[in-house]
């Protein structure tokens, strides 16, 4: 044992385990580097790692838009059910509100029980209104505010694979985009 603890202090290869039980490394393109606190639908504490080791499409919304956010549901519930089941199993949801405001965890739940969202695999969540300009950069999300309360924004899906590198994007809403698709159903 102390043989083995000298060589790992040697040779700098010790790994530190994260909040998420996972080795701390991570790709230098990871999305996971951003320090950002979420909060689901349950007013759970979560971090933007949550679901590492697994593949997640991510993606930023607000509950009370009446038109293009319930559009973007649906078309992950339907390319959720083109998955064979071993890929359906893996894949993870994560959507982030644009209006941490409005947008409780009582309301992101109403949310997900009115769209019968998996909530074992997805995650509904809000965050500081900075972490919101975080994650909209990082996921190339344009979004303002517009007089009337509602949300102008793009409606971007970003698939990245179990350490949080980004594997693919589609602005295609609604309807499956066969390559966005294609990476989901293919990424291990």
């Amino acid at each position: 044992m102390k043989t083995h603890c000298m060589y790992v202090a040697l040779f700098g290869l010790a790994i530190s385990i994260g909040a998420s039980g996972y080795a701390s490394e991570l790709p230098e393109t990871s999305i996971y580097h951003l320090d950002v606190k979420l909060t689901d639908q349950y007013g759970t504490a979560q971090s933007l790692d949550t679901f590492r080791g697994h593949p997640v499409v991510i993606s930023m919304f607000y509950a009370t838009c009446p038109n293009v956010c319930p559009v973007l549901i649906s078309t992950i519930q339907m390319m959720e059910r083109k998955l064979p089941a071993d890929k359906l199993a893996q894949l993870r949801v994560i959507l982030v509100s644009v209006d941490p405001e409005i947008d409780t965890p009582e309301i992101l739940n109403r949310v997900a029980i009115r769209h019968r969202i998996d909530l074992d695999r997805w995650k509904l969540t809000r965050a500081s209104p900075r972490d919101v300009r975080k994650i909209a950069a990082l996921l190339s999300v344009k979004y303002r505010q517009l007089p009337d309360g509602e949300f102008n924004h793009t409606s971007v899906l970003t698939l990245v694979d179990n350490d949080g590198v980004v594997r693919a994007k589609s602005t295609k809403i609604p309807g499956i985009d066969e390559s966005f698709f294609q990476a989901v159903n293919g990424i291990e």
